[in-house]
C-alpha cells in the first residue's frame, strides 16, 4: 500500500524509515518464536515455555505502535460513502469534525493506558475522570512494581532494575511494568499522531483521515485505457 505521507527533512525520512524498522523487527521476531516454537514441539517434543507469551506481548507492541504509524501514512480504513457525497468543503468539515473527535478519544486512552500502568511502573495515576487535574498522592502501598509476567525469565543484565523497582528483591520473571509500557507510549504517540493528521487536513496538506480511493481510481482509468473508452 503506498503511503501519503513523503517526510520533507532528513530528520522525518530518519523516524519513518526508524518506525518501518521497528515493526518489520518485531514481525520478524515474532514470526522467529513461532516458527522455533513448532520445530521444537514436533521434532523434539519440547519448546519455549515463554514463547507464546512473548510473542502476545510482541504482537501488542505491534498493534499499539503500528496504529500510530498508520495514522501518520494515512494507511487507516474507514467509510466514506456518505463523506463523499458532499464537495470538497463538506468533506474537508467532515474530515476535520472526525479528527477532532478521533483527538478526544486518542487522549481519553491516553490517560486511562498511563492510569493502568503507572502502578506498574511505581508511579502515580492521575486524578480527574475525564481530563487529568494532578497527580494522586503517592501511596507506596499501592504500587505494583513487584509484579512479574508468567513465563518470560529476567535476563541477568537487567538486574539492575531490582533496587529501583523492587526494593533490592529479585525478579524471577521480568516485571509487568516494562511489557506494559507500550500502552501510555504508544497511546501518547498515537494521539501526537492523531493531532498532527489533523493539522494537516486543516492546512490543506491531506484529505481525509482514512486511505484514499486514488489506486482504485487510477485502476478504473486503466481499465477505461485498455478498453478503449
Amino acid at each position: 500500500m503506498a503511503s501519503s505521507y513523503e517526510p520533507k527533512t532528513p530528520l522525518g525520512r530518519f523516524v519513518n524509515e526508524l518506525e518501518e524498522t521497528v515493526i518489520a523487527l518485531l514481525l520478524g521476531v515474532m514470526t522467529l518464536i513461532t516458527f522455533t516454537n513448532v520445530i521444537l514441539r514436533y521434532g523434539f517434543n519440547t519448546g519455549l515455555i515463554w514463547g507464546l507469551e512473548m510473542v502476545t506481548f510482541l504482537f501488542a507492541w505491534l498493534v499499539l505502535f503500528g496504529a500510530s504509524y498508520a495514522v501518520k501514512v494515512t494507511a487507516h480504513l474507514g467509510v466514506d460513502v456518505i463523506v463523499n457525497l458532499f464537495g470538497p468543503r463538506g468533506r474537508k468539515v467532515f474530515a476535520l469534525l472526525g479528527g477532532t473527535i478521533c483527538i478526544g478519544y486518542a487522549f481519553l486512552v491516553f490517560k486511562g493506558s498511563w492510569d493502568y500502568w503507572a502502578n506498574f511502573a511505581n508511579l502515580p495515576q492521575t486524578t480527574g475522570r475525564w481530563l487529568p487535574i494532578g497527580f494522586e498522592e503517592m501511596r507506596g502501598t499501592s504500587y505494583r512494581g513487584w509484579y512479574e509476567v508468567i513465563d518470560i525469565p529476567l535476563p541477568e543484565w537487567m538486574r539492575f532494575i531490582e533496587p529501583i523497582m523492587n526494593d533490592g528483591d529479585a525478579y524471577e520473571k521480568i516485571p509487568r511494568f516494562i511489557p506494559y509500557a507500550i500502552m501510555p507510549f504508544g497511546m501518547g504517540l498515537f494521539f501526537f499522531r492523531i493531532v498532527q493528521a489533523t493539522v494537516r487536513i486543516y492546512t490543506g496538506e491531506n484529505k481525509t483521515l482514512i486511505v484514499s480511493h486514488e489506486a482504485e481510481e487510477a485502476i478504473e482509468d486503466v481499465k477505461h485505457m485498455n478498453a478503449g473508452d
